[in-house]
């Protein structure tokens, strides 16, 4: 996070460059950088600012071995990316992902346990391997270094969300009966059918037929015969589509923020939570297949009342928003802060001195 010379914390956001991942990693990150908590670590010294995310490629054979069990670990990857194994090291090192586990537990020993790191996501070795290892309960990982998140960590900051309102201010005037649907794909798990595809349609078409305004989001994973039935869906029914740049400007932000209601294919923990963190009463779509992982998770977000089973009808219900990455923030600001106190602020009759650091 920032740039050389900058005030504060070095903290590195580190994927295996899955879109899921890196969204994850940058969810804390931006968490993280919300001026309440940087203020609080802004004394921090940091080392080794990178502005830019850090990609990992491991290949094969160490992708096939556990995490902890990866023998001379630099040349697992391209030649171009093993610098990042070669000192200084951030005050704050963030990864996700599986595959970027065996780093994570590497770059706490070569810096000599200064850094402070981070793993999302199970990475099926020990905990003990990190400071600190964020998994959704679904994942089923416990330990005392351990975060359990309902889903997965999500975080929108108001500075984004105000621009998003301000690119489609034409929202506003479009708030009643207003729903985002949010559509996933095909995966290890889950197949979006010509079944699954049928049924939704015709789920939508009734709810635009009831005067429902739909707003109609599709992701790289959705079968592109999917998307072009959906977007005729759209045209035939005065619907919002949104599919790619050749669409404009990504209206996915704005959607969640002016939406009523939201509709999320099953498949992704991500997309769900991202309609839960801003308090959308969550409709989960059925799409084929099930694991039971996901089935962890769809029953972690309908215990908490953030979500119910899509039968065609849309209903309005409350809930404590998933606020999970502020969670995660707020708990790698309290390890920073037992390693590096917060400096005193000299006492004075006549005015507030700012601390040594901010002089």
């Amino acid at each position: 996070m920032g740039g050389p010379g900058l005030l504060g914390p070095s903290v590195w956001a580190v994927s295996d460059g899955r879109a899921g991942n890196a969204a994850q990693v940058r969810a804390i990150l931006q968490a993280l950088g919300e001026t309440r908590r940087w203020m609080k670590i802004a004394h921090i010294e940091g080392a080794a600012h990178r502005s830019d995310p850090v990609t990992l490629s491991p290949r094969a054979p160490w992708t096939w071995l556990p995490a902890d069990r990866w023998p001379l670990l630099t040349h697992a990857l391209p030649a171009g990316q093993r610098g990042v194994l070669e000192g200084p090291w951030p005050t704050v090192w963030i990864a996700a992902g599986r595959r970027s586990a065996p780093f994570t537990h590497a770059v706490r020993d070569l810096s000599g346990g200064k850094t402070v790191t981070v793993q999302i996501l199970d990475p099926r070795v020990a905990s003990t391997h990190f400071d600190m290892l964020v998994a959704p309960t679904h994942d089923a990982v416990t330990g005392p270094n351990v975060i359990q998140t309902i889903g997965s960590p999500s975080y929108f900051a108001p500075d984004q969300i105000e621009d998003a309102g301000q690119a489609f201010a034409d929202l506003a005037d479009e708030r009643a009966k207003s729903a985002i649907v949010i559509i996933g794909g095909d995966s290890k798990t889950h197949t979006f059918s010509a079944a699954a595809a049928e049924r939704l349609e015709g789920q939508l078409r009734q709810l635009a037929a009831e005067g429902w305004r739909l707003r109609i989001t599709t992701s790289r994973r959705t079968p592109l015969p999917v998307v072009s039935r959906l977007r005729t869906l759209a045209d035939q029914v005065g619907a919002r589509f949104w599919s790619g740049p050749e669409d404009g400007q990504n209206p996915y932000l704005a959607w969640l923020a002016f939406s009523d209601a939201a509709i999320v294919t099953e498949d992704s923990s991500n997309m769900l939570s991202d309609a839960a963190w801003h308090g959308l009463p969550v409709h989960i779509a059925r799409l084929e297949g099930r694991h039971e992982k996901f089935d962890r998770l769809h029953d972690s977000l309908i215990t908490h009342g953030a979500a119910r089973w899509f039968g065609g009808t849309l209903e309005s219900w409350t809930y404590p928003p998933l606020r999970e990455a502020d969670r995660v923030a707020d708990a790698i600001v309290a390890k920073l802060l037992e390693r590096y106190p917060q400096p005193d602020i000299p006492a004075s009759t006549t005015h507030v001195a700012p601390p040594d650091w901010m002089s």
